[in-house]
This record gives structure tokens, C-alpha cells and sequence, in this order.
């Protein structure tokens, strides 16, 4: 069972202290009933998926079925059932344990389904019909839905983006991502003959139709994220191999648009291999060997659906032939496989239970981007990298938003998160230990929904200091903490303070290059530290700021 917070009081009083935090920001009763576990949504956990979607293509319209098995884990207070389902789509019928019909009525996107009285422990099944004209997406994957399009031949092609906006967008589920399906899922497409249709996990079962369809049953045997279900239609063909990783012989497919194949062939193969050697040495075994590991060619740039990756980088280094960092180090690579496969372990196996915690998934599969470098370049590559992304990182709001209400905070996310990993790592100053961090890390929590707080607390207990203010210095504000040097040679002394910060700020800062090495760890106050003319050259500005995302500032007087 996943981990679900619930409680009604419990429920009021922390919609209030958003609401108290961020007072400029209005959030709807619809944010809230998306953002939060509601007492709807408290007293069920979802056990199982079981989907089946027949989608048009001429008139853009889907119909099917979702199959929620679910498991009663309170005493049922309140009578209804919270199901989740975005206009235009609708919810046509549902029906109790195969046997009862269900009254429904509809607020918004919140279906408030009403339940009989059910007894703890027990488990059901609702089997929930649908049906409409759904969104469709403008420019996926940023914006989330259906896409109908064509490939280069003219032919239908037709997938689903909704990672933000939430799977409800496309089938009737519990839209929240603390609760995953603990016994995995299926997703069941029909479509016509002469298409292919392909999901996450293992094709389990073909069915062909009197009326020239077939459907495609794919299954997943581990907990999955909503938004991560995701079918592709299209005309593809696959090719197949091995990779001997940790946990034995991992199947590998790649399904590819019939007219890519060869070129797929000559490609994506080396790529794959390097970011599951990278990976499994850095984060541990790839988390899903059960359900194998696939890319499947999309017409957008790229998603981490979860044993099901999509692929639209146009088989060429960097992030559709650019590189963030500006060294040209990133064109070495292919961005769309290493950065969406990071998400397998942080994103796919550890995710957050809140929105608000996506840092968890994106900072760290940023930051794999950087361990990617280090594992096949080394680490003054993976260091020109990183720090060559910096340009990228806005400031403009922080990382963590209003909890429980279904906020995204700034995509800083990405760039800043991943520096803020890389100026920790810096700081503890032992790789080996920062690696079994890492692989711990997927190992504690691995399947399970977390906390930010939890992943913080890992971090800091493992890493034998409390990184508890840095953490909250880079994703609570917008402040870059600033290092103030002052230069005493008379005394041969450096004396050091942090300002630009939060208060209890403690970077420790370790200073080392040519056998030469400092530990500091500044804070608001002044500081001091004896120096040599042999290790003075440990603290020039750039050095530092080239290891850690700060601010340094050389000042003429120990100003108060």
C-alpha cells in the first residue's frame, strides 16, 4: 500500500496554511480536490489498473474502460467515492463488483461517486465506462492529451502526453500521485488492423475482431504513476536485444516507425547500453527488469513513461541538436534517451507524493545527466557540464510551490536542482560515498511514493551532516547565497562569511586541487582560517563558484 495522507481536520487546517503562505496566489476548491488527499480519497488505495481504450482517429474520439481494484484502509466516514475525469470526456456508467450499478454526479473534473458501506480490509473492483471527444494536446509534451497526428508517410499516428496536467485528462482514475497501483496495471488498446499499438510492460495478449480491429493488452507488474500509462499507435516495428546488467539479462525493445528501422538499428543501441551502464553503477539495478525496458518512437521530443520511454530526438547528439551547457559536451550524446531513462529511477521507481516535491524527479535525473558525463568522460567533463548549464537557471519563483494543491513550482527544477545536487556532492567530498547515497537511495524507497523531507533526511543521515538549509536555500528561494572573502595577508588569514541566505545557511565548502586542501563551513557570521602562499589559490572566486552553485565576492573591510 502506497503511503496516503488522510484526515479531515487534518485535510482543512493545511489547505489554510497554503492558502496563509501563499496569499497572492488563489487556489480554487478545484486545486484542492486535484491536489490533495480529499476524504474521498482517503479511505480507498487503488491495488490495480486494468484500462481498455478504443480510440478514433477520424473523429477523434475515445471510448472505454477503466477497472479500479482497490482495497478499503479506514472506516468509510463519508459515503462517496472521488473519481477523477477531465472534460470534454464523460463517465457514461459504473458498476460495484460486477454486480451494481453506482449514482454519480459531477463538480468540475471530481466525479463524486456513492458507495456502500464497505468493511475495512476488504477489496473491490469498480469498473468505471467513458467516453468522448478528449483534449488534445497543442504542443505535446508540454501540453498534455490526446495527439492525432500523421507520420512522414501520411498515416495515422496517435499517443498521450499528461505528466502535470494528470492521467485524468484521459481515462477515469484517482488522480493523485501518492497512490499508485500497488499490483501494477493493464492498458488495452483496440485499433485497426494494420496499426500497431504499443504500451508499458509486456504485450500479453493480441485479440483480432470480426469488424478488422485488433487489441493489444499490455501489462506492468509493478507500481506505476498514473501519468505513465501511456498507449502509442502507430506503424511500428521492433527489434529486440539483451543487456547483462546487475540483476541478470534484461530484455530490451525498441519499437520504431516501420521507415526508421534500420537507422534505429544503427543507433539507439550503443546509447541504450551506455546509460544503463552509467546508471546501474551510479543509482544501482534498473528498477523494472520484471516489465523489460523499451523506447518507442514519438513524433514530440521525449517522455519517461516507465518501461516505455518515448523517443522524438531525431536519432542525433544533444536535445534535438542543442546543448544547454554550451561546451559542446552535450552533443555527444543523445539527451532524449540518458535524461527520460534517469527518470526510471527517479521519477518512475521514487516518486513524489505531492506535485510540489517534482524536484525529486527532475532534479536528480538532471543531475544524471552530469553523472552520465562522469562515467564515460570523467569528471572534469561532467564538472564543464554542469556548470555550463548554470546559464540556464532563472530564479524567477521557488522550486517548491503551495502543497495540495496540484502547483508546480519554477522549472528550475531542472538546471538549479541539479547544481544544488552538485554542489552537496562537492561538499561531501567522497565519491564513493555519494554513489552508495545515490544507490540507497533507490534501494529505501524503491516502488514507493516519498516525501521531499524524506529524500533530505536520506540524504543528510547517509551523508553524516545536516543538509537541511541548503536544501531549503535552494528550493524555497530565489537568493544565490554569496561567500564573502576578506584578505588579511599581513596576518596570513582569510577570514569568510555567508550572506544573500536564510538564516542557519551551512554550506560546508571543501577547497582542494594539487595536494592542497581546506573544510569550511561558513555561516552568517565571520570567520577565519590560517592560509599558506602554497593554498591561497584555493580560495579564488572562480574555483569556487566553478564547484558550487554561490556567489563569491572578494570585500575591501569585515563589514557588519
Amino acid at each position: 500500500m502506497k503511503k496516503i495522507i488522510f484526515s479531515a481536520i487534518g485535510f482543512i487546517l493545511f489547505t489554510i496554511q497554503i492558502q496563509a503562505q501563499e496569499s497572492d496566489i488563489k487556489f480554487t476548491r478545484a486545486d484542492t480536490l486535484r491536489g490533495s488527499i480529499t476524504p474521498e480519497r482517503a479511505w480507498w488505495d487503488v491495488l490495480r489498473y486494468d484500462i481498455s481504450v478504443k480510440p478514433d482517429f477520424n473523429k477523434k474520439y475515445t471510448s472505454g474502460y477503466n477497472v479500479i481494484t482497490y482495497k478499503v484502509i479506514q472506516d468509510q466516514h463519508v459515503n462517496t467515492m472521488q473519481i477523477d475525469l477531465q472534460k470534454p470526456l464523460e463517465i457514461d456508467s459504473i458498476i460495484l463488483d460486477n454486480s451494481k450499478a453506482l449514482k454519480f454526479n459531477r463538480e468540475g473534473f471530481v466525479y463524486h461517486v456513492e458507495t456502500p458501506k464497505q468493511e475495512l480490509n476488504s477489496e473491490h473492483k469498480v469498473k468505471i465506462y467513458f467516453s468522448g471527444k478528449p483534449h488534445e494536446a497543442i504542443r505535446a509534451p508540454w501540453d498534455g492529451g490526446w495527439t492525432f497526428t500523421k507520420d512522414e508517410k501520411g498515416r495515422p499516428w496517435m499517443t498521450v502526453t499528461c505528466q502535470g496536467l494528470g492521467a485524468s485528462i484521459w481515462y477515469p482514475n484517482k488522480d493523485h500521485q501518492s497512490d499508485e497501483p500497488d499490483f501494477g496495471a493493464s492498458l488495452t488498446m483496440r485499433v485497426p488492423k494494420d496499426l500497431m499499438a504499443v504500451a508499458n510492460g509486456r504485450l500479453v495478449d493480441e485479440t483480432k475482431h470480426n469488424d478488422g480491429t485488433i487489441s493489444y493488452k499490455w501489462n506492468v507488474n509493478n507500481p506505476i504513476s498514473n501519468y505513465c500509462i501511456i498507449p502509442y499507435i502507430g506503424h511500428y516495428k521492433k527489434f529486440s536485444e539483451q543487456y547483462t546488467g546487475i540483476r541478470g539479462s534484461l530484455d530490451l525493445d525498441y519499437w520504431i516507425l516501420d521507415y526508421n528501422i534500420e537507422k534505429a538499428k544503427n543507433y539507439m543501441p550503443t546509447e541504450v547500453h551506455n546509460m544503463l551502464d552509467a546508471f546501474e553503477y551510479w543509482f544501482g539495478p534498473y528498477p523494472f527488469y520484471e516489465d523489460g525496458y523499451k523506447l518507442v518512437e514519438t513524433e514530440h521530443t521525449g517522455m519517461e513513461h516507465q518501461s516505455n520511454v518515448s523517443y522524438g530526438n531525431h536519432y542525433a547528439g544533444g536535445y534535438r541538436g542543442r546543448d544547454g551547457s554550451g561546451t559542446g559536451l552535450g552533443l555527444t550524446w543523445d539527451f532524449i534517451i540518458i535524461h527520460e531513462s534517469g527518470h526510471e529511477w527517479f521519477g518512475n521507481n521514487i516518486t513524489s507524493n505531492d506535485l510540489a516535491d517534482m524536484y525529486i524527479h527532475e532534479s536528480f535525473t538532471n543531475y544524471s545527466e552530469t553523472l552520465f558525463l562522469d562515467y564515460i568522460y570523467g569528471k572534469e567533463a561532467a564538472n564543464d557540464y554542469n556548470f555550463g548549464l548554470r546559464k540556464g537557471i532563472q530564479n524567477d519563483k521557488p522550486i517548491i510551490p503551495a502543497y495540495g494543491v496540484n502547483a508546480q513550482g519554477s522549472g528550475d527544477m531542472y538546471v538549479k536542482g541539479g547544481n544544488m545536487l552538485h554542489t552537496i556532492r562537492h561538499s561531501i567530498d567522497n565519491d564513493k560515498l555519494f554513489k552508495n547515497i545515490l544507490t540507497g537511495l533507490n534501494m529505501a524507497f524503491h516502488n514507493k511514493t516519498v516525501d521531499g523531507s524524506e529524500i533530505q533526511k536520506y540524504i543528510s543521515d547517509k551523508g553524516g551532516y545536516d543538509y537541511t538549509h541548503v536544501f531549503k536555500q535552494y528550493l524555497t528561494t530565489t537568493q544565490i547565497p554569496k561567500l564573502q572573502l576578506y584578505v588579511d595577508g599581513k596576518n596570513s588569514k582569510i577570514h569568510y562569511r555567508y550572506t544573500n541566505c536564510i538564516e542557519g545557511f551551512n554550506l560546508p565548502l571543501v577547497l582542494k586541487e594539487q595536494n592542497q586542501y581546506i573544510k569550511i563551513i561558513p555561516s552568517l557570521e565571520w570567520q577565519s582560517v590560517d592560509i599558506k602562499h602554497t593554498n591561497q589559490f584555493l580560495f579564488s572566486p572562480w574555483r569556487i563558484e566553478y564547484m558550487y552553485y554561490l556567489n563569491v565576492e572578494l570585500v575591501k573591510t569585515m563589514e557588519k
